[in-house]
């Protein structure tokens, strides 16, 4: 990194308040005045689109993805050029991931006869949720007091899957318009430090920068260079350290958008939160009360790098989750085309 660039970084931790590389945790938490808990439980209901699209609605958010969106979006992929977002596949323990994926081979070419046709085939064992995994988050996968997105009770999920608020619900895939919101590309930095708290002023001074803002029914994608530190320097323990995220009081920004999914390379919320008490304020804001899907744990460098190229922040998304009925959310692997 260079020196202009390691100066204007410790400019705008300074101007942030946030907290240098050794500092107390205690100074990472501190809070600004729309961060208690009391805030936490205004926002629940100040932000809450239960019963918006009826009483037994599942699909939340993503009824803003509608017909007319889908064919603007798709008049977006004007190059035809596609990139993943997903990471490749985490198969080794790490201190960010307890459970990789387990991967076996059971039927090997060197199992089967090697005259005519033969199939070797393999099986694959994944716990997706988490920060190791790119995965889609559903609205069974939050609760705050015992309720689900639109008021279904917790209990409805159950040890034979979700009853409500399942991965089904979106079966027939995601296709909309998505929004990078690169928040290190804009500090002049390679990645956000884990506990850097990306904020409203920050997502306006972004789309000022960019010429672009995100509208009802789009994918809103926050690159915080998660995976370009981890690449670099190795996984962390982010119980002790944190992640870079969004604090609390951008999900009122969210919600007067009406952004259908967030999705981004960390696991969306700051961690430490900031908000006394309440460890994932963006989740469960964002899929209980708002009802919005979230993408987890985006490969975002690759996507990152092209836009830039460009000079262009909005593309086509389409994602296609397993259709899993009961299922809290799926592997995925989304998609932008520019």
């Amino acid at each position: 990194m260079s020196n202009t660039t390691t100066r204007r970084r410790m400019m705008q931790q300074l101007a942030a308040g946030a907290a240098v590389m050794g500092a107390p945790p205690a100074l990472a938490q501190t809070a600004r005045p729309d961060s208690t808990p009391a805030d936490f439980v205004k926002l629940q209901k100040e932000l809450s689109n239960w019963g918006r699209w009826g009483a037994e609605d599942q699909t939340g958010a993503v009824n803003l993805i509608t017909p007319a969106k889908r064919r603007a979006a798709m008049r977006l992929a004007r190059e035809g050029a596609s990139y993943s977002m997903a990471r490749n596949a985490e198969t080794k323990e790490a201190v960010d991931n307890a459970l990789p994926i387990v991967r076996k081979t059971i039927r090997t070419g060197a199992s089967v006869s090697h005259t005519g046709i033969a199939s070797t085939s393999d099986s694959f064992f994944i716990a997706y949720h988490g920060l190791a995994h790119t995965h889609m988050d559903t609205l069974s996968h939050f609760a705050v007091d015992g309720k689900l997105y639109n008021g279904f009770p917790v209990d409805t999920v159950t040890e034979e899957g979700a009853a409500k608020n399942s991965i089904i619900s979106y079966k027939n895939g995601i296709i909309t318009r998505g929004v990078l919101y690169d928040m290190a590309r804009h500090k002049g930095v390679e990645w956000l430090e884990p506990g850097d708290a990306i904020f409203p002023e920050d997502l306006d001074a972004w789309e000022k920068k960019a010429g672009v803002k995100v509208q009802s029914g789009d994918v809103m994608i926050v690159r915080t260079g998660r995976w370009a530190r981890r690449d670099a320097k190795g996984p962390w323990p982010t119980a002790k350290e944190g992640l870079a995220g969004l604090h609390m009081s951008c999900a009122r920004w969210m919600h007067a958008r009406d952004v259908a999914i967030l999705g981004g390379d960390e696991a969306q919320d700051v961690q430490p939160s900031r908000v006394e008490g309440v460890s994932q304020p963006i989740h469960a804001l964002c899929i209980v009360a708002m009802g919005m899907p979230i993408f987890d744990n985006l490969e975002l460098e690759l996507v990152g790098a092209e836009a830039a190229k460009r000079k262009r922040w909005d593309f086509l998304v389409t994602a296609s989750p397993a259709a899993v009925p009961g299922a809290t959310g799926s592997v995925l692997n989304p998609i932008a085309t520019f």
